[in-house]
């Protein structure tokens, strides 16, 4: 008794963007638009008459360059938003079908509401720019805020709105009954089915509506293809050294907010450090220094290093993150100006190519430069914000196996799922599937690229796509969204 259909774990805008094209929701390029890349332009016009899932997406992908390292995002991203990377809003040549025949039977499993990690942002007091990345295919994020509020200010919305969109998009394009929420994952194992086809079991437990507070049913799935697209965001990376654990050391904005909230910081206190050159550490120090606090910010590369963050985004969409890399280049430790009155910046200084050697009970922090040199300085806080880790304790050694480099823990920007670049296929595990900050995939605006790669790939894998029926194993009851 095995489940033809496929199950996948996640159910942040990863999991719903492939819900959406998995039940039938279809890609066309419009035989009237005109893409303002001329050579993929001229490719799109040679099959006017298939989706863009019967199209070879690696022929497709030849020659395109964008801000993501995966093939199929760069192409789905330039067909979306057509040279956006640029401030500029071309209409998108694609057409959606809805074609029912072409839907292939999946359940969306996430342990809350649709949206995933973004309902556990909604505390958040800063905003997201925008200029509509984050919106998934079919729902216009700017028309959905006009509804919501009156003033839609240079496409800006709070993480909270974020979320109620992603929820809202699972209603409005009736995906519901594919997603089974307050559900945990426990384990996933290569099983056979029946005969000698294999298949993957999916075991864990559901927080069902209506129950006390904390009774959980145990459920068991059994599927032929399981995709991987619960994100990075449950366990916060640690620097490993002596003092982390200590009390003023935090791992997570939300406990910088606490501590605001609490009154603990203002312009009066010893400096928040900031550890990390993420978007993440950019919005601690955004939020410390708008309550005129001082802040050390330390962070390993240097403030000219291709690879930094700041580095690669649109200076026009993101003027606050462009500003803390002014902040970063024009106030470092060490340099004259840092320590000048007439400082655009007074009561921030940065660290950069240090690393902290250790935190001490006196609140003192010892960072080292890449040259060696010590510094030790006074702190009230230490917030270690470089990035985080996705639980995958649901597999055999979390997961390791699956990385790119094996045996290391999997993480988004050091070690993502190795999968193949056109079909999202993880090289380790016949039958899975990863996709979004997993396969290295931060930006919403960059993971619909994986929806697409995975959907193309089973459409072409038509002996996988049977009926809608889910078979239960181990229990006498069904899951329900």
């Amino acid at each position: 008794m095995v489940v033809m259909g496929i199950c996948f774990l996640g159910n942040g805008p990863s999991g719903i963007c492939l819900s959406y094209l998995l039940s039938g929701h279809t890609p066309y390029v419009s035989q009237d638009a005109a893409h303002p890349n001329p050579l993929l332009q001229h490719k799109l016009r040679e099959q006017p008459d298939l989706s863009l899932l019967e199209q070879d997406l690696e022929y497709l992908c030849e020659g395109l360059e964008g801000r993501s390292s995966n093939p199929v995002a760069v192409l789905f991203d330039s067909l979306l938003l057509p040279d956006s990377d640029f401030g500029l809003e071309h209409s998108s040549p694609l057409i959606w079908r809805y074609e029912p025949e072409r839907a292939i039977p999946h359940l969306v499993l996430g342990r809350g509401p649709p949206g995933g990690a973004w309902h556990a942002m909604e505390g958040s007091m800063l905003t997201l720019s925008l200029a509509n990345w984050m919106e998934l295919p079919g729902l216009k994020l700017k028309d959905w805020l006009r509804e919501k509020r009156r003033n839609v200010r240079n496409d800006r919305a709070t993480p909270a709105e974020i979320a109620l969109y992603y929820q809202h998009y699972v209603s409005q394009k009736s995906l519901e009954q594919n997603f089974a929420c307050g559900t945990t994952v426990t384990e996933v194992t290569r099983v056979h089915g029946d005969g000698d086809e294999p298949c993957w079991r999916v075991t864990g437990v559901q927080r069902r509506e209506g129950e006390e507070l904390g009774e959980e049913v145990p459920f068991s799935i059994l599927a032929r293809n399981v995709v991987l697209a619960t994100g990075t965001h449950d366990i916060p990376a640690r620097l490993r050294v002596d003092g982390e654990s200590l009390p003023f050391v935090c791992h997570s904005f939300w406990e910088l907010e606490a501590a605001i909230s609490r009154g603990e910081l203002d312009e009066l206190s010893e400096p928040v450090l900031v550890v990390g050159a993420g978007l993440t550490a950019a919005d601690a120090v955004l939020a410390t220094r708008h309550l005129s606090a001082p802040v050390y910010h330390a962070f390993r590369r240097s403030v000219t290093d291709p690879g930094l963050i700041f580095n690669q985004l649109p200076k026009l969409l993101y003027p606050e993150y462009h500003k803390v890399h002014q902040m970063m280049t024009q106030q470092q430790y060490g340099s004259p100006t840092s320590s000048s009155s007439s400082s655009s910046y007074p009561n921030y200084l940065s660290f950069p190519k240090h690393r902290v050697v250790k935190f001490l009970p006196n609140k003192k922090c010892i960072l080292e430069s890449d040259l060696g040199q010590k510094t030790a300085i006074q702190v009230s806080k230490a917030l270690v914000l470089i990035g985080s880790h996705p639980n995958l304790s649901f597999l055999p050694d979390h997961g390791r196996s699956l990385g790119v480099y094996r045996n290391e823990p999997i993480s988004c920007r050091r070690n993502p799922i190795d999968v193949d670049p056109f079909t999202n296929r993880v090289t380790e595990a016949p039958g899975m599937y990863a996709m979004g900050p997993l396969v290295g995939e931060n930006f919403v605006r960059f993971l619909k690229g994986g929806a697409l790669a995975i959907v193309s790939d089973l459409h072409k894998r038509q002996k996988l796509l049977m009926d809608d029926t889910w078979v239960r194993a181990d229990t006498d009851w069904s899951i329900k969204g």
